[in-house]
């Protein structure tokens, strides 16, 4: 999503350029190229799928649109299998229209988790339940908090389901970190998220994400979390951001590739 813009065989060709071994999809640009064929393309470019984002919006109440909402949380569990990813990112889903009763909704992502983490299991993937920002909890994410996400992962068995850490959406959580070190010492570390916060946020904030070291997250001192926590995976940088989407692709991947070592890496 950092670089949007590109088509999946110039993101391709750009990562082996640049040298950058590893790649985090998303579901919509893979289906319109068509999974087996996005899985191909990956492999011959001599590129790992990190995750694959996203599943998830797991908390309508209407019994046709929960259905809905499962089916298409197994296929893109059968999608990530394919590409060969062993992680399935999932946003949890907002309150739905009308509806007030948060504790209600988080119950019922229990409630889905509880048949869709078997049915991943069998195919090798985990389940990464990632907490967004509060303010997002309306629309997109009824899970705002780390320990909010782990209360919810421990219901399952940590090889089915644990957690994604973004620092665009925790760094303002003084707990995050002591959550961080829980995640890590119960296996449920399986995906860990870099973008950076800046404002003023833009108009229905959703595309307000920083480019690395342009706001204000410590992402050095997130990283030594994850570090410290056992975490030995990749690093994503996930940007959503219209400046970055209007720019030329490979040049943002470049610039992001620059960021990761001076923000991060040094």
């Amino acid at each position: 999503m950092t670089v949007k813009q590109l088509s999946l065989p110039e993101l391709t060709s750009a990562c082996a350029k640049l040298g950058i071994a590893n790649v985090g999809l998303w579901r919509e640009p893979v289906q319109a190229y068509g999974v087996e064929a996005a899985a191909k393309l990956v492999r011959d470019a001599g590129l790992a799928v990190t995750t694959l984002c996203r599943g998830g919006f797991l908390t309508a109440n209407a019994p046709e649109e929960r259905a809905a909402a499962l089916a298409d949380n197994r296929r893109a569990v059968e999608e990530a299998a394919t590409l060969g990813t062993d992680t399935l990112v999932l946003v949890c889903g907002g309150l739905p229209p009308g509806d007030r009763d948060l504790r209600g909704a988080r119950e019922r992502v229990a409630d889905a988790l509880a048949e869709l983490a078997p049915y991943a299991g069998q195919y090798g993937v985990k389940l990464a339940v990632e907490p967004l920002h509060p303010m997002f909890a309306a629309d997109r994410c009824v899970i705002s908090t780390l320990a909010q996400a782990l209360d919810l992962a421990e219901r399952f068995p940590a090889h089915q389901v644990g957690v994604t850490v973004d620092t665009y959406h925790l760094w303002w959580d003084d707990r995050a970190p002591e959550q961080i070190a829980r995640a890590g010492a119960a296996g449920r570390l399986h995906a860990f998220q870099l973008a950076d916060w800046t404002t003023p946020l833009p108009a229905g904030v959703l595309n307000g994400r920083g480019q690395l070291g342009d706001g204000a997250i410590d992402l050095r001192e997130w990283a030594g979390y994850a570090a410290a926590a056992g975490y030995t995976g990749p690093i994503e940088v996930e940007l959503f951001n219209d400046e970055l989407w209007a720019r030329d692709g490979r040049e943002v991947l470049a610039e992001t590739a620059r960021r990761f070592v001076e923000h991060v890496v040094r």
